[in-house]
């Protein structure tokens, strides 16, 4: 079963997901507004996040840090 998980929808109707699919691969969906024309795009979460530093990316970095918990690292 595929599992999703918006990550961002700007003020102008783009939508990003996070998308897991059965096979275990991991990739950027997204969504132009119908202004734009309404493409639909999938993604590499590398390439994702180095095209830029725009609210979309803050907010998949942010996603990833909160899989971190807070605790003591012992070496």
């Amino acid at each position: 079963m595929k599992k999703v998980r918006k990550l961002y929808e700007s003020s102008s109707g783009d939508r990003w997901y996070l998308i897991a699919d059965p096979s275990g691969a991991v990739f950027i969906h997204h969504e132009a507004n119908a202004a734009s024309g309404g493409h639909v795009e999938h993604e590499d979460i590398v390439a994702f996040l180095g095209r830029g530093d725009g609210p979309e990316q803050r907010e998949l970095l942010r996603l990833i840090g909160t899989l971190v918990e807070e605790h003591p690292v012992h070496a």
